[in-house]
């Protein structure tokens, strides 16, 4: 036996290196897409199924309330609520000449705005049982306030229904309703409704 021979070792066989394989995550913006379309899915799924139980006006224009005291007319069992309408002494003539009961209207004035329509509100309605309303607004006004509603009412699961007034204007522009959503989304995770976010996207 030879004493210097060299110990040859067996080489380890080569692997090639793998990568583990992660799933591509989706952009923060395609998530918000993604949910407010989910959101809306649900909403007009469910608002089928639910009887409105009260009427939710959102201020802005005096046609409104005028549509909506005539609509009380018609649905006389349902309270009425006005979100920073016109001011309480016409908003109570109004809806007395229509025969509406004082005890049914509800004024309230929190609101600045669409966002702040919904989200001074929907406490209030969930802690008295609502789970399904009627949404008064007009027409070119709907597209935003729907895509809200849904996503502020929809987290405490109160669905409703759209009543669109006629106005002869032009729909808001998709990017009034993507901001607004976005500051609905913000305010569902924080309870912030993004005020500076709306002045700046004026």
């Amino acid at each position: 036996m030879r004493l210097n021979q060299p110990v040859l070792k067996r080489q380890r066989p080569t692997q090639s290196a793998t990568i583990p394989h992660r799933r591509p995550r989706l952009p923060f913006w395609r998530l918000v897409i993604l949910t407010i379309f989910m959101c809306l899915l649900y909403s007009h799924a469910i608002s089928h199924l639910r009887s409105p139980q009260a009427v939710l006006v959102l201020g802005g224009a005096t046609e409104r309330e005028q549509f909506a005291a005539e609509f009380a007319q018609q649905h006389p069992n349902l309270p009425i609520w006005v979100s920073s309408g016109s001011n309480p002494e016409y908003s109570e003539w109004l809806f007395a000449e229509a025969g509406i009961a004082p005890g049914r209207l509800n004024l309230d004035y929190q609101a600045v705005d669409t966002l702040t329509n919904f989200t001074t509100l929907v406490d209030t309605f969930k802690a008295q049982g609502i789970t399904s309303l009627y949404v008064i607004t007009s027409d070119y006004h709907m597209r935003r306030a729907q895509v809200i509603g849904d996503i502020v009412l929809g987290s405490r699961g109160i669905v409703f229904k759209s009543i669109a007034v006629p106005s002869g204007r032009a729909p808001e522009s998709f990017e009034k309703v993507a901001r607004d959503a976005a500051r609905s989304m913000l305010w569902v995770t924080t309870g912030r409704t993004g005020a500076t976010l709306a002045r700046y996207f004026q």
